[in-house]
């Protein structure tokens, strides 16, 4: 094999890390805001994901239909997005808000919630994967080089995840409600004493992380087809991520994506998925082991 080929794989191989690492950071915003900012375990983030892929396939049905594939799918984003912050404020007023300062039930309740989605999934779209229609300017590649070509998916995804990390950090740091979010998180009594609505900031932070997990449900769309225990198969890594990054850390959570997707990318390249992900794991758990923080780590006053 010449150098020239072997670049080209290592580039090819290095997008393909950037495309897990952006549907992972995704994933971890949310999560990074639900149990970063909050302390609450949400088992069923990864069934909020598979909603919002759910709710683009449905949407691109229709757009078929009415012969609007080709540009449907940035409505779809918000509309998965709506679905899934909606969802996630039915299930903080119904349940979550009763089971604050008990993470053990939290995660014992919000995994039940999650099988109970499974089944839903499975009764109403079937056991099967689907796939959306997606538009012509999603699929195909673009050829850097006559040796190298990259997905466009994977380009559309990681503009997103670009887009939506700057919203975050913007939202979180750069407004009034970023402002109630993370004084509640550094002192919760003391931010109830200068007026600030504890429970109503808890109630959108949770809906605004489950409305990120749907925008990473539509933007796996581009890159995986969509089953009924599909989230399953992130959940892990995303709670990896947020707390390999440190909780309620933004630039904890993008590192540790970038650094876990890319390392799992390239085991991947030499040996099985799911010894690259054991290899993984273990690692980062040994690190834990060490630095049990996470590698940047925000000290808050509880």
């Amino acid at each position: 094999m010449s150098g020239t080929e072997i670049f080209s794989m290592t580039i090819m191989q290095g997008f393909a890390g950037m495309s897990l690492f952006s549907v992972l950071l995704l994933m971890a915003l949310g999560l990074a805001i639900i149990f970063g900012q909050m302390g609450v375990i949400n088992m069923a983030h990864g069934e909020f994901m598979a909603l919002g892929a759910y709710t683009v396939y449905i949407l691109s049905l229709g757009a078929d239909q009415y012969g609007l594939v080709q540009s449907y799918f940035p409505f779809a984003l918000v509309v998965a997005f709506g679905v899934t912050f909606i969802a996630g404020y039915a299930l903080e007023v119904g349940l979550i808000r009763h089971l604050y300062r008990r993470p053990l039930d939290t995660l014992l309740a919000t995994w039940g919630v999650s099988l109970i989605m499974q089944q839903i999934f499975r009764q109403v779209f079937g056991a099967r994967e689907v796939s959306p229609i997606l538009p012509d300017w999603i699929t195909g590649s673009i050829a850097i080089t006559d040796g190298i070509e990259i997905p466009a998916s994977g380009v559309f995804v990681l503009a997103l995840s670009g887009l939506a990390t700057a919203l975050v950090a913007l939202m979180l740091y750069r407004s009034s409600w970023g402002l109630t979010v993370r004084a509640t998180m550094q002192n919760r009594v003391i931010a109830g004493a200068t007026g600030i609505n504890t429970a109503r900031v808890d109630r959108m932070s949770f809906a605004f992380g489950c409305g990120l997990a749907g925008v990473a449900g539509a933007a796996f769309t581009t890159i995986g087809s969509t089953g009924p225990t599909s989230g399953q198969l992130y959940i892990v890594d995303t709670f990896l991520t947020v707390v390999f990054g440190g909780a309620a850390s933004l630039f904890g959570t993008l590192a540790s994506a970038f650094t876990i997707g890319q390392a799992q990318s390239a085991l991947e390249f030499f040996m099985t998925g799911s010894m690259a992900k054991v290899i993984t794991l273990v690692t980062v758990v040994v690190i834990l082991m060490m630095r049990p923080e996470g590698l940047f780590h925000i000290k808050v006053r509880r």
